[in-house]
């Protein structure tokens, strides 16, 4: 596998090529541009499936497997067959008795009849009109023996035959009756696979693409597409490469943008069409054509399934791009964003990266998941400080409090950073920014510190604003300062778009989300959505990941999960086949992870047993305590004012609305209902009664005892 490095592609020889898209008389005898080898091609003797006992093995497999399958959907399908068979066959008879009265009738003869009779040519008309009585005779006696013969012969097979004969003569007579019968257009057995269409590919098909889609013209002074090479294979035999000059005024991203008609012309699916600028010229470029959808062949499991240590200023493997080259994503002096609909490979790719990153014993780690969902609870074996969820548990405390800790001190460590490189010497420090060797010696405790957030929106819409505002101004503070000292932030979102502009948070997180100086869109629902993620300006130049096919693989087709758009990387723009982990990939790898930090001296944080960042709060016990007396309900504002009172540090910027929504997502059962206060007898606000409390912690208390 090559890396995403446009292969160099230079002409063996300086050869132009005049394109006519119509054969001229007389032309001279064609050039044939897109053979590749003068020799002869020999077939091999033994076909090279035949050549191992694997190869033999995977063919039997797939013809077994082709025939089991057209046997399977023809046989579901046989009552239907013949029913239409028998309509067809009947249809059939009658046709057939009508081409026999048109035969007995002799057409031809009848024909020229009426012409001797129209051209008055008597003696003629009587010498047809003879000939023409004579055969209609002959034909008519012939007709009654067929007529005779099929009437007895229907007799006695109906008479004296037994009904399996009756059955075989059926079966023998109805296929060629419905082939008469049904129109030509119309199979009664359709075919149960569709053998995918082939196109080859030549300098005529290439240039008749290129005018239909508007980027040139064949009849106008200087507007011909020409060919700079030879139309071959590509080295990876995975498709048919030539490069192309474009008229002189015709740019590269006018190509680019018009990919989707270019492949249209082309007849082929826009993902099998792939372009690379030559760095020669704006107006030349390799034009690449896939012989089959790449997109619709998976990219495999992960290479870190090796399990060996890695190095995170080396580039991360994302996954394979259209033309089956392996896309080295780097992650080092950048910040990431992945961005998708739910369910289309944004946690698996975001965590593929993580897990690269973790197999590095010398990057510190810190993962926060605001959906809480089971896909990240694995780092805890390396991350020094996490946050699965909005809810804190007994494993991770609190884990709002654990990120507002996790950014607080990455903030004081980036300034911090900045000030020790501007003192280093240039011996150790050359370039005044950090190397790999300060990141990696203990001394300078500056290690390349990767922040993970998936889902981050979440943390920016916790109901609590005071505490909004000071993550949104953290983060926003990180991912523009962070990584030119080793602070990489990756984060990603189902929800790119946005939660508003009017709001100080909204605006925050739109510039946090547009300071990602890497994007990588999986299938998204919209172009603006697109954008979003790729930045503005991205489907202007042809990438869209709503264009992005779709399909789980549930219904027997493709599965496209997983793939998406590398837009404004290090690397080459490109489309991206992630590779796969699952959750116990996940596993084994972090497990390896772990015990090279164990080695290397360098696991710390909640991932070595250290305390939390700040004591996990239990809003729901300080509930409890807020009652007093013989008070069985209080209003969710009462409540909160209470709380605010008896623990400020924890509560005191909490209003009624935000505490409702952290009882009740605590899923405990916690209701929010009307009821009447002690000492307000007259109204009937919404709260909490201290019984739905007591319950609640009982199912918790029941829930943790297992």
């Amino acid at each position: 596998m090559t890396e995403l490095t446009p292969r160099d592609t230079s002409p063996a020889e300086s050869v132009h090529f005049d394109v006519e898209l119509d054969e001229s008389p007389g032309a001279a005898p064609p050039v044939y541009v897109d053979t590749v080898d003068k020799q002869p091609l020999q077939i091999p003797i033994i076909p090279t499936q035949f050549r191992t006992w694997e190869g033999t093995k995977r063919w039997t497999k797939a013809v077994s497997y082709r025939t089991a399958y057209r046997a399977g959907a023809h046989a579901i399908r046989s009552p239907w067959y013949l029913v239409e068979g028998v309509f067809w066959a009947c249809w059939g008879l009658l046709v057939l008795i009508g081409r026999q009265l048109r035969w007995a009738w002799h057409a031809e003869l009848s024909s020229l009849l009426q012409e001797a009779a129209t051209k008055g040519d008597l003696k003629e008309g009587r010498t047809i009109e003879q000939q023409l009585a004579s055969r209609r005779t002959n034909r008519a006696v012939v007709l009654a023996i067929e007529l005779v013969a099929t009437m007895v012969l229907a007799g006695v097979l109906l008479a004296f035959a037994p009904r399996w004969v009756l059955i075989v003569v059926a079966l023998i007579l109805i296929p060629p009756l419905a082939r008469i019968g049904r129109p030509a257009d119309k199979r009664i057995i359709p075919a149960a696979v569709v053998v995918p269409r082939h196109r080859k590919l030549n300098p005529d098909v290439v240039a008749a693409a290129y005018y239909v889609a508007g980027l040139g013209h064949p009849d106008k002074p200087g507007q011909q597409i020409t060919f700079a090479g030879r139309m071959g294979e590509d080295n990876t035999a995975t498709g048919m490469q030539v490069l192309v000059d474009l008229p002189h005024g015709v740019t590269f991203s006018e190509v680019v943008a018009r990919r989707e008609k270019l492949a249209s012309g082309l007849d082929v699916a826009m993902s099998q069409v792939d372009m690379t600028l030559d760095p020669s010229s704006n107006r030349r470029h390799q034009l690449w054509v896939g012989y089959v959808d790449p997109l619709s062949i998976p990219a495999g499991r992960t290479p870190l399934l090796d399990c060996k240590p890695r190095d995170i200023w080396r580039a991360c493997p994302l996954g394979l791009d259209k033309r089956a080259r392996r896309v080295m994503l780097p992650m080092m002096w950048t910040s990431i964003l992945v961005g998708a609909q739910p369910r289309k490979g944004k946690t698996f790719t975001a965590r593929s990266l993580g897990l690269f990153a973790a197999l590095d014993p010398y990057v510190r780690l810190s993962v926060f998941d605001g959906k809480g969902s089971p896909d990240w609870r694995n780092f805890a074996l390396v991350a020094y400080t996490y946050g699965f969820g909005l809810l804190p548990d007994r494993m991770q405390g609190d884990p709002l409090e654990n990120l507002r800790s996790t950014l607080r001190g990455a903030k004081q460590d980036i300034l911090q950073r900045n000030a020790k490189l501007s003192e280093l010497p240039s011996s150790i420090c050359p370039e005044g920014k950090l190397t790999r060797d300060i990141a990696r010696d203990p001394r300078f405790g500056m290690p390349v510190w990767v922040i993970i957030l998936d889902e981050f929106q979440e943390y920016l819409n916790t109901g609590d604003t005071e505490f909004d505002e000071e993550i949104a101004e953290l983060l926003v503070f990180c991912v523009k300062v962070g990584p030119s000292v080793g602070v990489i932030m990756l984060s990603s979102t189902q929800k790119p778009s946005g939660l508003g502009s009017t709001s100080k948070v909204g605006k925050r997180f739109t510039d946090y989300r547009d300071n990602h100086l890497t994007r990588f869109a999986l299938k998204t629902g919209s172009w603006q959505v697109s954008d979003a993620v790729l930045g503005s300006g991205a489907y202007s130049e042809g990438f869209d990941s709503s264009a992005l096919p779709v399909g789980d693989g549930s219904d027997g087709g493709p599965d496209f999960r997983g793939i998406g758009i590398l837009y404004d990387a290090p690397v080459p723009n490109a489309t991206v086949r992630t590779y796969f982990a699952d959750g116990q990939d996940a596993e084994k790898i972090l497990q390896a992870a772990r015990r090279y930090r164990e080695r290397a001296g360098t696991l710390e944080g909640m991932a070595a047993g250290a305390e939390v960042a700040a004591q996990a709060r239990d809003p729901l016990t300080d509930a409890l305590d807020a009652f007093r007396g013989d008070e069985t309900f209080l209003s969710w504002g009462t409540l909160a004012t209470r709380m605010g009172e008896q623990q400020p540090e924890r509560y005191a910027k909490t209003s009624g609305d935000a505490l409702s929504k952290t009882l009740r997502e605590m899923k405990l059962g916690i209701e929010s209902k009307s009821g009447a206060e002690k000492d307000r007898p007259g109204e009937r606000p919404r709260g909490v009664y201290l019984a739905n409390l007591r319950r609640a912690l009982e199912a918790r208390n029941a829930k943790d005892s297992r």
